[in-house]
């Protein structure tokens, strides 16, 4: 929840001019909702995709203050992020109704980026690998191959999410092939090997670089430092 649509719009043109129009990385950006339409106008001729933060999985209804699929769709939207883990820390959202949000994405046409991830208490107990497993089977088992086409994983650990603190490259690399094991067990090897699973923990400019490179960490999850086109792009450089 930052920025206005002039300030995300000038955000967004400093970004596509840093970024230029490489075809190396997939970049997508998820403003708030207000700003979706002009961030669209200002991605206009870009390679940068545009996600939103969330949605509801009804087409259409009374469920006041939510958006669906087809709405996101008409602005332009492609991708949208589900199960983030400041919806499941604030807004009590559950791993059932991740699914249910990510199979009406799905149908819709929009790519689900879901994100799975433990909290420092899980992890301190040593359940970090069960949680995250949880979230994907409560989210995605029993999807077939073309419904997996189109998901992203995103492995963000709610411990090092705006808090300063990191997983090490190693620390998030364990999980990110726990999670690419687990989807060659639900969904086969090509699916898996397929699948992009990012990384969400505190990425920056200084440390993308290290963490990329990890056999199973195929790019990011952005948060505040997506917030200034430099430190973006640095990152996006970092990918390259």
């Amino acid at each position: 929840m930052n920025g206005d649509r002039a300030a995300s719009k000038a955000l967004l043109e400093a970004l596509a001019a840093a970024v230029g129009a490489q075809t190396e990385v997939d970049v997508a950006v998820a403003p708030p909702y207000t700003a979706l339409e002009s961030a669209a106008a200002a991605l206009d001729g870009t390679t940068i995709a545009l996600a939103a933060q969330n949605m509801h999985h009804a087409a259409s209804g009374a469920y006041t203050g939510e958006i669906s699929a087809g709405m996101l769709l008409e602005v332009g939207v492609t991708a949208v992020i589900l199960g983030h883990s400041e919806r499941r820390q604030y807004f009590g959202e559950t791993d059932a109704g991740v699914r249910s949000k990510a199979e009406a994405a799905v149908a819709a046409g929009l790519a689900p980026i879901v994100c799975v991830g433990e909290t420092l208490e899980q992890r301190e107990a040593g359940g970090t690998l069960d949680v995250v497993r949880g979230q994907v089977e409560g989210a995605l088992k029993g999807w077939d191959a073309a419904q997996m086409a189109t998901v992203t994983i995103a492995y963000e650990p709610v411990w090092a999410i705006g808090t300063g603190k990191t997983a090490t490259p190693a620390q998030a690399q364990e999980v990110h092939a726990a999670l690419r094991a687990l989807l060659a067990e639900l969904f086969g090897d090509e699916v898996a090997g397929a699948t992009r699973i990012l990384y969400g923990g505190s990425v920056k400019p200084h440390n993308a670089a290290e963490l990329f490179g990890q056999e199973d960490i195929d790019g990011g999850l952005v948060g505040g430092a997506s917030l200034k086109a430099d430190a973006f792009a640095a990152i996006i450089e970092a990918a390259r």
